[in-house]
């Protein structure tokens, strides 16, 4: 006998994460994230690789998803996948994994755009944001101030005209020598730096669009300089630079949020993507909140990251609403939002 509830299993592959989630009438049951180590010495994510890796574990992690949640696979009322964007082999996996399962199920397929899916990770965890909402979305790929006023209903006010947030980090910290991903590292190094020691310049871009690609060719011009000078600058001043390259990069951030929230009179605000993980980040948000006023959620960590709770829980919604794909549902590095 089928168990109560809408059950929906989440698969997530856009990049170098192989994620399974099974999401019950909007919560989620078990939420499974396998990734990928091989990448570190490239610097990088190396697409065949990370492809191949998919394909190794996407069948355990998905056993694993099931079992954790104890569900069977004749429980499942939908299965959500990643169609876009993202890495297109990497989506190809969990595309074609998800329609073949769907078929053999006869049961819904749903398709998610990635970054949608990012902004409904806010929707996991109670208390929940009120709608309407803002969310400053950011990673690696990616950065966007989103206006969501329901689950389904986007509207992108803004985002980088060039390289997104998380490039810059990471873009920087290759630039101070610090191994891939360099993100996180200059997060850790900040923690103990000054972050006025240094000072970057910050672009002025008008609207609520955003540039990062300033901000980097600054800093590595500054590096270039300072080197030739003094060969051993950066080993000595390491947390100093990290501390102001990343505060140079969240005041970027926080004047554009805010613009936008006192433009649309908007309150709410929420936070999504990998880089949201990020402390200082956190930190300059929860100042802010309290300057403005501000209602603020942020996801726990597990859910900022690549991971299939958030396509499950955007599939939970698109299923309530009875939006569903075909079989002839094809991955895509490049997507516009519905």
């Amino acid at each position: 006998m089928k168990r109560e509830g809408i059950i929906i299993l989440g698969i997530e592959s856009s990049c170098d994460e192989t994620s399974a989630a099974i999401c019950r009438d909007g919560k989620i049951l078990s939420n499974v994230i396998a990734s990928q180590d091989a990448h570190v010495k490239y610097g990088g994510v190396v697409p065949e690789l990370a492809s191949r890796a998919h394909m190794q574990t996407i069948v355990p992690v998905v056993d694993q998803a099931m079992k954790k949640a104890g569900i069977d696979l004749k429980d499942l009322d939908a299965i959500a996948f990643t169609q876009s964007p993202g890495l297109i082999g990497a989506l190809l996996v969990g595309t074609s994994f998800a329609k073949s399962l769907a078929l053999s199920l006869d049961i819904p397929l749903i398709s998610i755009h990635h970054m949608q899916a990012h902004v409904l990770s806010n929707l996991i965890e109670s208390p929940l944001p009120s709608f309407p909402f803002l969310c400053l979305t950011i990673s690696g790929g990616h950065t966007q101030i989103v206006l969501c006023s329901d689950p389904l209903k986007m509207e992108i006010l803004g985002e980088t005209i060039d390289d997104a947030a998380g490039e810059a980090f990471d873009k920087s910290a290759k630039l101070l020598g610090l191994p891939y991903p360099g993100g996180p590292l200059i997060d850790q190094y900040a923690s103990t730096g000054d972050p006025n020691r240094f000072h970057f310049p910050e672009p002025q871009i008008e609207g609520l669009n955003l540039s990062f690609s300033g901000v980097k060719t600054s800093i590595m011009y500054f590096l270039q300089k300072q080197v030739k000078e003094h060969p051993n600058f950066i080993h000595d001043h390491l947390n100093d630079l990290c501390a102001s390259i990343q505060q140079t990069i969240i005041n970027i951030l926080m004047h554009k949020l805010k613009k936008a929230s006192m433009e649309t009179g908007i309150k709410n605000i929420c936070i999504a993507g990998g880089v949201s993980a990020n402390k200082g980040l956190r930190n300059a948000l929860q100042e802010q909140a309290e300057k403005y006023n501000w209602k603020l959620h942020v996801p726990s960590f597990e859910y900022c990251t690549d991971n299939a709770a958030m396509i499950a829980i955007t599939g939970y919604y698109k299923f309530l609403k009875g939006e569903a794909s075909n079989l002839h549902a094809s991955a895509s590095a490049r997507a516009t939002w519905d």
